[in-house]
């Protein structure tokens, strides 16, 4: 049976003499409620634009109309209007469509001292599987469970092999050092990389940003389906490509409760003096360019808003001084802006910034302490 509009039913009840006003007036009640219900779905309020990304304390209606974000409500319908606009450049996030079982395989196990590297491939979407290196320390024991870490690598064409030690620079080696230190790690190829050569749009996605944001939402299913793993222990850390990664998982899965950011992130009007092109090629959102005319005065979207909505879970951000592609002066924007959010929500001490005298790169002081902030939020 096809649509059928509520009045159709206050002319029915009518012409079958049902509608004596004395006696009926209830029924009409409900009729024309459920007419007025339809008429509200059948045209769904406009999202709230918000010519100013760093106000995160205010809420606007589409209207324009701001209210002061007061509580933990207030702020989850600011958090709402922060998603939906990042989806309305990134794609919209899939519902069960694209969700497959895991079908996980193993290729090869190797002894790397402290933990077995694993080999893996496992299927994230239809038609599609994903590879990955996995870190199990060898000392776990029985029935003993285990924090476990996403570690995504940076932008270079070895991709998982850095992070799991096999190659690439030794300071982003993090996966290798979490396993050292006794965790369970993850290390997969983010799309076009290492051994993932997958077109995103071929496969319908708006942009190889939410592909990836989906494709590592499988990557904490494959930790929470081992039994090494406390699947309630979840962190996720990355350099540079991997850093922005990072918190873009954070923001669409709440599993992860510890996110460690290394150059990966500023203000929009501080990366490369406004020009954000290189966020809009085919790795990122194209429809920065093809959509917003990389106009930021459009772009529904920035990083301080990003940043408050992996809030009141822990941040970690290392931004070297000197960094040429994430101007720190742009990170410090972020955190002032997003602060209050991290207040508000009691968790101001797992909003934490690392500022070193270093170019683009994860230095070894600030790795050590990137490593014991995501143990302590997941002991905490």
């Amino acid at each position: 049976m096809g649509f059928v509009h509520p009045l159709f039913f206050i002319v029915h009840i009518i012409n079958m003499g049902y509608c004596n006003m004395s006696r009926h007036k209830t029924i009409l009640t409900l009729v024309f409620g459920l007419f007025s219900c339809f008429s509200i779905h059948a045209q769904p309020p406009e999202l709230p634009s918000y010519p100013d990304h760093t106000r995160l304390m205010i809420v606007r209606d589409s209207n324009g109309k701001e209210t002061e974000v007061q509580n933990k409500s207030d702020w989850s319908v600011r958090r709402a209007h922060i998603i939906s606009n990042f989806e309305k450049v990134a794609g919209k996030m899939p519902g069960g469509e694209r969700r497959v079982p895991l079908d996980l395989k193993i290729e090869s196990t190797t002894d790397s001292g402290k933990y077995n590297r694993l080999h893996i491939n496992y299927a994230v979407e239809p038609g599609d599987r994903a590879t990955a290196w996995l870190l199990i320390p060898k000392n776990i024991k029985s029935n003993e469970k285990r924090a476990g870490v996403v570690a995504i690598h940076q932008t270079t064409n070895i991709g998982k092999d850095e992070p799991a030690n096999m190659g690439g620079l030794k300071n982003l080696h993090y996966g290798h050092e979490l396993a050292e230190r006794g965790h369970v790690v993850i290390c997969p190829d983010y799309n076009r990389f290492g051994e993932r050569k997958v077109d995103p749009y071929k496969m319908g996605w708006q942009s190889a940003t939410m592909k990836g944001i989906w494709d590592h939402m499988r990557a904490v299913d494959v930790l929470q389906s081992r039994a090494e793993v406390d699947g309630s222990k979840i962190a996720a850390i990355g350099h540079s490509l991997g850093g922005h990664n990072s918190i873009f998982l954070a923001v669409f899965d709440e599993r992860v409760k510890a996110v460690v950011s290394s150059c990966g992130y500023n203000a929009f009007k501080h990366y490369m003096k406004g020009n954000i092109e290189g966020w809009s090629h085919e790795g990122y959102m194209p429809r920065l360019k093809s959509e917003y005319q990389l106009d930021l005065k459009k772009v529904p979207f920035d990083w301080p808003e990003l940043v408050a909505a992996v809030a009141p879970r822990g941040l970690y951000t290392n931004a070297p001084l000197g960094d040429s592609n994430f101007d720190s002066v742009g990170v410090k924007l972020c955190e002032t802006s997003a602060r209050p959010v991290y207040e508000l929500l009691g968790a101001s001490k797992s909003f934490v910034f690392a500022y070193p005298e270093a170019e683009h790169d994860f230095p070894i002081h600030e790795r050590e302490a990137s490593y014991q902030f995501i143990e302590a939020e997941l002991k905490n």
